[in-house]
């Protein structure tokens, strides 16, 4: 059976077709109630954008959506994680700093913001998946908690995966530091003694007392088992971050952390695809180029396989705007994305349909 996945695209002649209103309608036709309950504790899961950059989701979009969720008598509230990078989004404090300084003000979205994983990235759950590359995935404890959850996902190309859609803000969005270490890469960490001031807190963080300290820490490769809790800890950044990866695993383990951040929450996740400000990169970096489509559309959906490939195809379709990160690939039907980053980031849907998250196969219903 095909997915059912419902839009609305931007014109307006009218007051009633503003993209508020559209947007209000969209949740209506497409029956996003159904994963509500009455005193729900409902997250909406959305990116806050990092400081320098405006292509984010616009904070009155958000506050459609939480007005809705309060109409079902649910109980709303925006979040994300922090950030494995170092940012304007590293720890809670800097991350609510930086959503406030970008709109996300209480008298904006009328939600209370929530950042998911904790003060320090240390509020996660293990969710058991049994999946090919991980038997159990490290998913933010106020996400997990959470009784239903909306997605609200800003599709935009990406660097390491060639796009960011609604599975990868399941899986990145949704897991702790350390989780998104481990999708990254499987290099194990090691230590810059330079940078090190032999402070302890990677010891005491590490699970499997893999890490001894003396004039600097010294981690065992033999105990080790790659989780990467010392890289979020680490004060001074002696640990480092590895990004090294292959693009192909980097896409299934993705797809298995996306599939582990819903898999408590069978029949009780929407998701919203916004196709607009389509940036070549994604909203984790300070700054953002000129779009490479001009503004499409929002589509709803249960489905967060068949969202993403509808969004792509609507991507893929329109003619591509000249003078941006396009080499020339301007006519319709051509793989922007993996025009600009060389990467097939359509190999994570294919898998992700394996692994049971979602269908490939869908049907555009558009709403007016």
């Amino acid at each position: 059976m095909k997915s059912e996945v419902y839009f609305i695209d931007f014109r307006a002649e009218r007051e009633q077709d503003n993209i508020h209103n559209k947007l209000r309608r969209l949740f209506d036709k497409a029956g996003i109630k159904n994963v509500l309950e009455k005193q729900d504790l409902t997250a909406i899961k959305i990116h806050f954008g990092e400081k320098g950059r405006h292509a984010y989701l616009h904070p009155t979009f958000a506050r459609q959506i939480v007005d809705k969720v309060k109409e079902c008598g649910s109980k709303p509230f925006l979040t994300d994680t922090n950030t494995l990078y170092t940012g304007s989004r590293t720890n809670s404090v800097v991350h609510l700093q930086t959503a406030t300084e970008n709109g996300f003000a209480y008298s904006v979205v009328n939600a209370p913001i929530i950042i998911a994983d904790g003060l320090y990235s240390k509020n996660s759950v293990d969710v058991e998946i049994n999946k090919n590359h991980f038997k159990t995935t490290k998913i933010a404890g106020d996400i997990y908690n959470a009784n239903s959850m909306i997605v609200l996902s800003h599709v935009k190309g990406h660097g390491a995966s060639g796009f960011g859609g609604t599975i990868k803000n399941l899986a990145m969005g949704c897991a702790s530091a350390s989780g998104k270490q481990i999708q990254h890469s499987d290099i194990k960490p090691s230590v810059t003694e330079e940078k090190c001031i032999a402070c302890g807190i990677c010891a005491k963080n590490c699970p499997v007392d893999a890490i001894e300290v003396r004039e600097n820490a010294n981690i065992d490769h033999k105990i080790c088992i790659g989780c990467g809790e010392c890289t979020t800890v680490c004060p001074t950044r002696a640990i480092e971050v590895e990004w090294e990866t292959d693009t192909n695993l980097f896409l299934e383990k993705m797809g298995e952390y996306a599939y582990g951040a819903v898999n408590n929450k069978k029949g009780k996740v929407a998701y919203f695809n916004f196709v607009m400000n389509v940036t070549p990169l994604c909203d984790c970096v300070p700054w953002n180029d000129v779009p490479i489509v001009n503004d499409i559309g929002i589509l709803a959906s249960f489905d967060p396989v068949a969202i993403d490939k509808a969004s792509i195809d609507l991507i893929d379709k329109a003619i591509g705007n000249k003078d941006t990160r396009l080499p020339n690939d301007h006519i319709h039907g051509n793989d922007k994305f993996k025009a600009i980053h060389n990467i097939d980031g359509k190999k994570i849907l294919d898998y992700c349909e394996e692994i049971g998250l979602g269908n490939l196969n869908y049907e555009l219903i558009k709403v007016k």
